[in-house]
């Protein structure tokens, strides 16, 4: 069995065709989209994931204000610059990349954060709003993985999903996204991960298999059924080379799979940016709502 591939550069530029309108609408009522970004430190990988998001934010129209701070900044310099971003009414979106040095506590700077301009929705109070059904940013990877099923029809309401790994970037909310009573969600929904002794029990029984753990390899072609469709969320990187949690050998036992490049990356980049130009909206809204 050779499995069908999913890719997601189309799904992504579907999303960004459909963004097109929206910003040309924005900029002609006045608003020009800002997404501003913060990098702490040299890591090579997230440089170069940053100079592409400020690239691609450039060129659809949007101000993109950068502050690279050094390896050693404190504490309370990303708390600052938190604080100004969110306190910039040009800014829309903030994008702080994760994972900063190992002094730098992400979650802290993240909850000073504008929860609005959350465009990766890691905000706790998104994350909050995401387990209530109340619509707010979503995480950008997990709301790539569905729209990425729904582009290529793969059925997700009433089947089975196992999402290995249950980080908070991914597998807990990509589990709260697709139990969500909705056409390309309202699945049942199983959660498992490296502490479950016979993980792979699950796997073998799911007819959706998400591989969100970050370990390399992890997933194996005896792992899954015969038919199974996989999706590769999780990936490591050592330097420059990235390291999939899904072994390619999958891709002989699936009936359907993401590629190793190319699958989830292109979608979790445009939801990032249909999250900006959202809250771009929300703000333009709010600029135009006069309570008298």
């Amino acid at each position: 069995m050779t499995a069908r591939l999913l890719p997601g550069t189309p799904v992504a530029e579907a999303v960004f065709a459909s963004l097109e309108p929206r910003i040309a609408a924005l900029r002609e009522a006045g608003r020009t989209p800002g997404l501003a970004t913060l990098l702490v430190g040299d890591d090579s990988a997230s440089a170069g994931y940053i100079r592409m998001k400020i690239e691609k934010a450039e060129s659809l129209g949007f101000t993109a204000p950068h502050v690279h701070l050094p390896q050693d900044a404190s504490q309370a310099q990303v708390n600052d610059v938190i604080a100004e971003f969110s306190a910039d009414d040009e800014v829309d979106g903030i994008l702080f990349q994760n994972p900063p040095p190992p002094h730098i506590d992400f979650d802290e700077a993240m909850g000073l954060m504008d929860p609005d301009k959350d465009v990766d929705g890691l905000h706790p109070l998104n994350m909050g709003r995401l387990a209530l059904g109340i619509a707010a940013p979503v995480p950008c990877t997990p709301a790539g993985i569905e729209a990425l099923l729904a582009h290529h029809e793969i059925p997700v309401s009433g089947r089975h999903v196992v999402v290995l790994g249950r980080g908070t970037t991914l597998g807990r909310p990509l589990a709260m996204l697709l139990t969500q009573k909705r056409p390309t969600a309202n699945a049942a929904v199983t959660v498992v991960h490296t502490g479950v002794p016979d993980w792979a029990q699950y796997t073998r029984e799911a007819d959706i298999v998400i591989a969100a753990a970050g370990v390399p390899g992890i997933l194996q072609p005896e792992h899954i059924r015969p038919g199974a469709v996989v999706v590769g969320g999780g990936v490591r990187y050592e330097g420059r080379r990235l390291l999939p949690d899904v072994d390619e050998r999958c891709a002989e036992v699936a009936g359907a799979i993401t590629p190793r490049i190319g699958g989830v990356g292109p979608t979790t980049i445009a939801m990032l940016f249909k999250n900006a130009v959202d809250a771009a909206e929300r703000r333009l809204e709010m600029a135009e709502y006069d309570p008298r």
